[in-house]
Protein backbone atom coordinates (compact mmCIF):
# COMPACT_ATOMS: atom_id res chain seq x y z
CA UNK A 1 0.00 0.00 0.00
CA UNK A 2 0.94 3.58 -0.37
CA UNK A 3 2.19 5.76 3.05
CA UNK A 4 -0.12 8.42 3.38
CA UNK A 5 -0.60 11.91 1.90
CA UNK A 6 -0.03 14.81 3.27
CA UNK A 7 -3.61 15.74 2.42
CA UNK A 8 -5.13 12.41 4.48
CA UNK A 9 -2.23 13.35 7.62
CA UNK A 10 -3.89 16.95 7.87
CA UNK A 11 -7.98 15.49 7.33
CA UNK A 12 -8.44 17.74 3.97
CA UNK A 13 -9.48 17.09 0.83
CA UNK A 14 -6.69 16.56 -1.90
CA UNK A 15 -5.58 19.65 -4.18
CA UNK A 16 -7.12 19.42 -7.87
CA UNK A 17 -3.44 18.99 -9.23
CA UNK A 18 -4.55 20.02 -13.12
CA UNK A 19 -5.44 23.44 -11.04
CA UNK A 20 -1.93 23.66 -9.84
CA UNK A 21 -1.10 26.62 -11.93
CA UNK A 22 -4.27 28.09 -12.03
CA UNK A 23 -4.02 32.12 -10.60
CA UNK A 24 -7.35 31.22 -8.89
CA UNK A 25 -5.69 29.72 -6.25
CA UNK A 26 -4.60 32.86 -4.93
CA UNK A 27 -7.52 33.79 -3.41
CA UNK A 28 -7.69 35.68 -0.10
CA UNK A 29 -9.56 32.34 1.46
CA UNK A 30 -7.26 29.97 -0.33
CA UNK A 31 -4.00 32.24 1.22
CA UNK A 32 -5.45 32.03 4.61
CA UNK A 33 -4.57 28.19 4.77
CA UNK A 34 -1.44 27.09 7.12
CA UNK A 35 -0.03 24.15 8.52
CA UNK A 36 0.96 23.20 12.05
CA UNK A 37 3.62 21.39 10.48
CA UNK A 38 7.83 21.85 9.86
CA UNK A 39 9.26 21.06 6.61
CA UNK A 40 11.84 19.18 7.98
CA UNK A 41 9.82 16.92 10.23
CA UNK A 42 7.35 16.02 7.85
CA UNK A 43 9.94 15.00 5.43
CA UNK A 44 11.85 13.29 8.33
CA UNK A 45 9.34 11.43 9.90
CA UNK A 46 7.31 10.56 6.33
CA UNK A 47 4.09 8.97 5.65
CA UNK A 48 3.88 5.40 7.06
CA UNK A 49 0.51 5.37 8.80
CA UNK A 50 1.78 3.33 12.09
CA UNK A 51 4.73 5.91 12.77
CA UNK A 52 1.64 8.87 13.04
CA UNK A 53 -0.86 6.83 14.58
CA UNK A 54 1.61 5.71 17.17
CA UNK A 55 3.61 8.70 17.84
CA UNK A 56 6.53 6.55 17.16
CA UNK A 57 10.16 7.27 16.70
CA UNK A 58 10.39 6.90 12.59
CA UNK A 59 14.24 6.01 12.37
CA UNK A 60 13.42 2.63 14.96
CA UNK A 61 10.24 1.84 13.60
CA UNK A 62 11.72 2.44 9.89
CA UNK A 63 14.65 -0.04 10.78
CA UNK A 64 12.49 -2.45 12.01
CA UNK A 65 10.24 -2.12 8.91
CA UNK A 66 13.54 -2.23 6.42
CA UNK A 67 14.43 -5.54 7.94
CA UNK A 68 10.95 -6.77 7.59
CA UNK A 69 10.92 -5.77 4.31
CA UNK A 70 14.32 -7.14 3.17
CA UNK A 71 14.08 -10.42 5.07
CA UNK A 72 10.24 -11.84 4.37
CA UNK A 73 8.20 -9.54 2.06
CA UNK A 74 11.56 -9.36 -0.85
CA UNK A 75 10.94 -13.30 -0.26
CA UNK A 76 7.65 -13.61 -1.44
CA UNK A 77 7.76 -11.48 -4.42
CA UNK A 78 10.98 -12.34 -6.27
CA UNK A 79 14.05 -15.24 -5.70
CA UNK A 80 16.92 -13.45 -3.46
CA UNK A 81 19.45 -15.97 -2.85
CA UNK A 82 21.72 -13.32 -1.01
CA UNK A 83 19.56 -10.50 0.82
CA UNK A 84 22.65 -8.30 1.80
CA UNK A 85 23.67 -7.91 -1.73
CA UNK A 86 19.68 -6.91 -2.14
CA UNK A 87 20.30 -4.64 0.87
CA UNK A 88 22.89 -3.06 -0.90
CA UNK A 89 21.09 -2.67 -4.24
CA UNK A 90 18.25 -0.57 -2.26
CA UNK A 91 20.76 1.82 -0.70
CA UNK A 92 22.50 2.41 -3.93
CA UNK A 93 19.33 3.55 -5.04
CA UNK A 94 18.45 5.70 -2.44
CA UNK A 95 21.73 7.20 -3.47
CA UNK A 96 20.41 7.71 -6.81
CA UNK A 97 16.77 8.77 -5.92
CA UNK A 98 15.70 11.92 -8.52
CA UNK A 99 18.90 10.74 -10.81
CA UNK A 100 18.37 9.58 -14.43
CA UNK A 101 18.28 5.62 -14.18
CA UNK A 102 21.41 3.91 -15.40
CA UNK A 103 20.47 0.67 -14.55
CA UNK A 104 23.96 -0.62 -15.90
CA UNK A 105 25.99 1.87 -13.71
CA UNK A 106 23.44 0.11 -10.30
CA UNK A 107 24.06 -3.90 -11.56
CA UNK A 108 27.55 -2.67 -11.50
CA UNK A 109 28.25 -1.11 -8.29
CA UNK A 110 26.01 -3.64 -6.45
CA UNK A 111 27.69 -6.44 -8.14
CA UNK A 112 24.70 -7.90 -10.17
CA UNK A 113 23.40 -8.30 -13.58
CA UNK A 114 21.86 -5.81 -15.77
CA UNK A 115 18.64 -8.16 -15.80
CA UNK A 116 18.81 -8.65 -11.76
CA UNK A 117 18.96 -5.09 -11.62
CA UNK A 118 15.63 -4.67 -13.76
CA UNK A 119 14.10 -7.01 -11.62
CA UNK A 120 14.53 -5.80 -8.66
CA UNK A 121 13.56 -2.10 -9.72
CA UNK A 122 10.39 -3.66 -10.94
CA UNK A 123 10.03 -5.41 -7.19
CA UNK A 124 10.76 -2.08 -5.57
CA UNK A 125 8.23 -0.64 -7.80
CA UNK A 126 5.05 -3.11 -7.39
CA UNK A 127 5.59 -2.48 -3.17
CA UNK A 128 5.23 1.11 -3.78
CA UNK A 129 9.22 1.40 -1.87
CA UNK A 130 10.11 3.04 -5.65
CA UNK A 131 8.54 5.12 -8.98
CA UNK A 132 9.47 6.08 -12.04
CA UNK A 133 9.21 8.79 -13.69
CA UNK A 134 9.14 8.53 -17.50
CA UNK A 135 10.30 11.50 -19.80
CA UNK A 136 7.58 13.50 -22.00
CA UNK A 137 8.00 12.34 -25.16
CA UNK A 138 6.18 15.53 -27.28
CA UNK A 139 8.66 16.14 -29.66
CA UNK A 140 9.60 20.10 -29.25
CA UNK A 141 12.08 19.98 -32.30
CA UNK A 142 14.74 19.18 -29.58
CA UNK A 143 16.94 15.57 -28.96
CA UNK A 144 15.05 14.54 -25.84
CA UNK A 145 16.49 12.25 -23.10
CA UNK A 146 14.35 9.13 -23.15
CA UNK A 147 15.30 7.41 -19.65
CA UNK A 148 12.94 7.00 -16.65
CA UNK A 149 14.11 9.03 -13.50
CA UNK A 150 14.18 7.18 -9.94
CA UNK A 151 12.15 9.00 -7.08
CA UNK A 152 11.20 6.85 -3.53
CA UNK A 153 7.74 7.45 -2.42
CA UNK A 154 8.27 7.89 0.72
CA UNK A 155 10.68 10.51 2.08
CA UNK A 156 11.12 8.91 5.69
CA UNK A 157 12.42 5.62 4.23
CA UNK A 158 14.67 7.94 2.02
CA UNK A 159 15.70 9.77 5.01
CA UNK A 160 16.41 6.20 6.58
CA UNK A 161 18.59 4.89 3.97
CA UNK A 162 20.52 7.81 3.87
CA UNK A 163 21.37 7.48 7.24
CA UNK A 164 20.15 11.39 7.81
CA UNK A 165 19.45 10.96 11.59
CA UNK A 166 17.46 13.81 12.93
CA UNK A 167 15.67 16.78 10.97
CA UNK A 168 18.42 19.43 11.24
CA UNK A 169 20.52 16.84 9.43
CA UNK A 170 18.77 17.74 6.55
CA UNK A 171 19.84 21.90 6.29
CA UNK A 172 23.28 20.48 5.85
CA UNK A 173 22.77 17.76 4.04
CA UNK A 174 23.54 17.88 -0.12
CA UNK A 175 20.62 14.98 -0.83
CA UNK A 176 17.76 17.71 0.59
CA UNK A 177 17.12 18.52 -3.21
CA UNK A 178 16.49 15.33 -4.15
CA UNK A 179 14.40 14.49 -0.61
CA UNK A 180 12.21 17.47 -1.28
CA UNK A 181 11.97 16.56 -4.96
CA UNK A 182 10.97 12.82 -3.79
CA UNK A 183 8.01 14.26 -1.34
CA UNK A 184 6.75 16.37 -4.22
CA UNK A 185 6.63 13.44 -6.92
CA UNK A 186 5.14 11.25 -4.03
CA UNK A 187 2.16 13.63 -3.46
CA UNK A 188 1.18 13.92 -7.03
CA UNK A 189 1.26 10.07 -7.90
CA UNK A 190 -0.37 9.81 -4.58
CA UNK A 191 -3.09 12.43 -5.81
CA UNK A 192 -3.81 9.98 -9.16
CA UNK A 193 -4.07 7.10 -7.52
CA UNK A 194 -6.50 8.00 -4.90
CA UNK A 195 -9.04 9.34 -7.72
CA UNK A 196 -8.35 5.87 -9.56
CA UNK A 197 -6.26 6.77 -11.96
CA UNK A 198 -2.88 5.72 -13.82
CA UNK A 199 -0.30 8.43 -12.79
CA UNK A 200 0.13 10.72 -15.58
CA UNK A 201 3.24 12.52 -14.10
CA UNK A 202 6.38 13.28 -16.32
CA UNK A 203 9.69 15.04 -16.77
CA UNK A 204 10.96 16.84 -19.54
CA UNK A 205 14.58 17.09 -20.42
CA UNK A 206 16.55 18.00 -23.63
CA UNK A 207 19.95 17.89 -24.80
CA UNK A 208 21.19 21.06 -24.55
CA UNK A 209 20.43 20.78 -20.68
CA UNK A 210 16.84 22.22 -20.38
CA UNK A 211 14.59 20.81 -17.86
CA UNK A 212 11.04 21.12 -15.85
CA UNK A 213 10.95 18.26 -13.25
CA UNK A 214 7.20 17.33 -13.76
CA UNK A 215 4.67 17.81 -16.93
CA UNK A 216 1.22 16.35 -16.46
CA UNK A 217 -1.07 16.17 -19.64
CA UNK A 218 -4.33 17.30 -18.91
CA UNK A 219 -6.37 16.88 -22.74
CA UNK A 220 -4.89 19.35 -24.54
CA UNK A 221 -3.09 21.39 -21.76
CA UNK A 222 -0.06 20.35 -19.97
CA UNK A 223 0.92 21.72 -16.19
CA UNK A 224 4.30 21.79 -15.67
CA UNK A 225 6.18 22.14 -12.14
CA UNK A 226 9.55 23.50 -11.05
CA UNK A 227 10.60 22.09 -7.33
CA UNK A 228 13.21 23.82 -5.18
CA UNK A 229 13.53 23.11 -1.76
CA UNK A 230 14.65 26.03 -0.55
CA UNK A 231 12.93 28.53 1.58
CA UNK A 232 13.16 31.88 -0.15
CA UNK A 233 12.31 32.30 -3.95
CA UNK A 234 15.12 33.25 -6.27
CA UNK A 235 14.65 34.64 -9.86
CA UNK A 236 17.06 32.15 -11.51
CA UNK A 237 14.38 29.30 -10.17
CA UNK A 238 12.09 30.83 -13.13
CA UNK A 239 14.51 30.17 -15.85
CA UNK A 240 13.35 26.42 -17.10
CA UNK A 241 9.69 27.64 -16.59
CA UNK A 242 10.50 30.49 -19.03
CA UNK A 243 12.23 28.63 -21.48
CA UNK A 244 9.06 26.06 -21.46
CA UNK A 245 6.21 28.71 -22.61
CA UNK A 246 8.57 30.37 -25.07
CA UNK A 247 8.39 26.23 -26.57
CA UNK A 248 4.80 25.66 -25.90
CA UNK A 249 2.81 28.43 -26.02
CA UNK A 250 1.11 29.77 -22.81
CA UNK A 251 -2.64 29.23 -24.33
CA UNK A 252 -1.68 25.62 -24.27
CA UNK A 253 0.14 25.08 -20.64
CA UNK A 254 -0.13 26.55 -16.92
CA UNK A 255 2.78 26.49 -14.80
CA UNK A 256 3.36 26.44 -10.75
CA UNK A 257 6.50 26.57 -8.55
CA UNK A 258 6.62 24.93 -5.78
CA UNK A 259 9.07 25.18 -2.63
CA UNK A 260 10.12 24.78 0.50
CA UNK A 261 8.67 28.39 1.89
CA UNK A 262 5.73 29.30 3.59
CA UNK A 263 3.81 32.00 1.33
CA UNK A 264 1.40 31.60 -1.42
CA UNK A 265 2.74 34.27 -4.34
CA UNK A 266 1.81 35.22 -8.15
CA UNK A 267 4.87 36.04 -10.06
CA UNK A 268 4.64 36.62 -14.16
CA UNK A 269 2.50 33.68 -15.70
CA UNK A 270 3.68 30.92 -12.40
CA UNK A 271 1.65 30.28 -9.29
CA UNK A 272 4.18 29.85 -6.73
CA UNK A 273 2.73 27.12 -3.81
CA UNK A 274 4.52 26.52 -0.55
CA UNK A 275 5.36 23.08 0.22
CA UNK A 276 2.29 22.36 2.19
CA UNK A 277 -0.41 23.21 -0.41
CA UNK A 278 0.02 19.33 -1.92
Amino acid sequence: LLPFSLAELENRKPIEIEKMGDPDIAKPEVRKYKTGRQLFETLYAGFYPRIHHQGLDPREWLASYYETYIERDVRNVVRVGDLETFSRFVRLCAGRSGQLLNLSSLALDTGISHTTARQWISVLEASYIVTLLRPYYQNFGKRLVKSPKLYFLDTGLLCYLLNIRNPDDLFHRSERGAIFEAFVISELVKNFIHRGERPDVYFWRDSAGHEIDVVMPFGDKLVAVEIKSAQTINSSFFKNLDFWFRIVGEENTSAALIYGGDELQIRSKVVIRPWFFL
